[in-house]
């Protein structure tokens, strides 16, 4: 056995084994603490909210758990087990253009490993999410839903995925250089436009009613000094019970968006520090700091992918016998999260660090009380656990545990 496959199945078993234990962990703390309400919370949350949040979350996990058994597996048979190999082979017996195939072999990589991938999704939306209360997505709307990401996969992927593969061929030794380049631009010309063109097609936008909430939150960006686009409310409540409130877009095309399920839950003094918490994110410049950090960490990838894509034992070692641009990009992609899921609490610890700057923030421009309110009835109305085992939380957590988050705001 090649070394590179035995290192690939070694850190593949290791990653696996290690998320299904912090799986299991968090399944199992849940559930010691099922039957009674943190006393932090016992004037607010009932116990009946409590163990819904917990019986929700055991619900997700063994999901999560299958989840992970059968991605494993399909991980291994799309490489070792021949199948990138075996699709690689049809679109060559086709004799067609070499970028044109290595465009249909990945697109029709995606497309079949999203089918395999469905019946989860389809069972999260239709059985779970249901069984919760969450669910309002019909099957005409999932259809539609479905059928209009994969028209965007191809109009915006497609031309993105056939200059990479020009640039791989043509751009000599350093096309990654030139292709980190295109990808930027691809990713700042997608903030921009998706608020405006993108976000729309999926959901109605209309701008928040003039009133008390309004001035308000006005108010509350003038003393920020944020100007934006405007301030909209989504009508989220058409797939869910779920609540929310997001930016999107940089520069004047950003916008501040309120799930209508979140208007509905929460009071004017609420609304506003959950606003003021999302502006914390903007006078920090998490966004920004966020978007460089990718864009390095993506430079990175790139370079180590045009190292690889030269060397014969990245492409046995996973399975493809017959090496090509596109079988060097798909294996990538594929392969990387392998090694790098070891780097996960890194990611987790920055963006906690970021919430809880957040949260600062809002303290200082609004009631923090008013916060502490607003996140117990998020996290009430999101069925969200109380008590998450802690180890899991540092692995994999972007925000910090409810006891410690509003511990955080008090302390303020």
């Amino acid at each position: 056995m090649p070394i590179f496959t035995q290192l690939f199945l070694t850190f593949l078993a290791i990653g696996t084994l290690l998320q299904l234990w912090l799986l299991l962990r968090h399944l199992g703390h849940v559930s010691r603490h099922r039957n009674q309400v943190p006393g932090e919370f016992s004037d607010r949350v009932t116990l009946n909210e409590h163990q819904k949040a917990a019986d929700y979350t055991r619900s997700k996990g063994r999901l999560a758990i299958l989840e992970a058994v059968v991605g494993v597996s399909l991980l291994l048979i799309w490489t070792l087990g021949g199948g990138l190999d075996l699709l690689d082979h049809f679109w060559r017996s086709l004799a067609w253009e070499e970028i044109t195939v290595g465009m249909l072999f990945i697109f029709s990589f995606f497309l079949i490993n999203s089918l395999l991938e469905m019946p989860f999704d389809l069972y999260r939306t239709f059985r779970l999410e249901t069984a919760f209360g969450f669910n309002r997505t019909t099957p005409q709307q999932y259809i539609k839903d479905r059928l209009l990401g994969l028209m965007l996969s191809i109009l915006l992927g497609g031309p993105l995925l056939w200059i990479v593969l020009q640039l791989m061929q043509g751009a000599g030794q350093y096309w990654w250089l030139a292709a980190w380049i295109v990808w930027m631009g691809f990713t700042l010309t997608l903030s921009w436009a998706y608020p405006k063109f993108i976000a729309p097609l999926f959901n109605r936008f209309t701008p928040l009613d003039d009133g008390d909430m309004r001035n308000r939150i006005q108010s509350l960006l003038q003393r920020c000094g944020f100007t934006s686009d405007g301030i909209f409310v989504m009508d989220g409540s058409k797939r869910s019970n779920h609540g929310n409130a997001y930016f999107t877009g940089f520069g004047k095309s950003k916008r501040i968006v309120f799930f209508d399920t979140l208007l509905d839950a929460l009071t004017i003094d609420e609304m506003e520090a959950v606003l003021a918490h999302e502006l914390g994110h903007f006078r920090y410049k998490h966004i920004l700091k966020q978007m460089l950090l990718m864009g390095l960490l993506s430079l990175l990838g790139l370079a180590l992918l045009g190292w690889l894509s030269q060397q014969p034992w990245f492409y046995n070692g996973l399975g493809i016998s017959q090496p090509s641009n596109a079988a060097a990009l798909l294996l990538f992609m594929l392969a990387i999260p392998v090694f790098t899921v070891f780097f996960t609490p890194l990611g987790s610890y920055l963006s906690r660090r970021y919430e809880f700057q957040a949260d600062d923030y809002a303290a200082r421009q609004t009631n923090g009380e008013f916060l502490v309110q607003a996140l117990v009835k998020l996290y009430q109305d999101n069925a969200s656990t109380l008590t998450p085992d802690p180890l899991y939380s540092l692995f994999h957590d972007s925000h910090p545990p409810a006891p410690v988050r509003i511990a955080n705001i008090r302390s303020r």
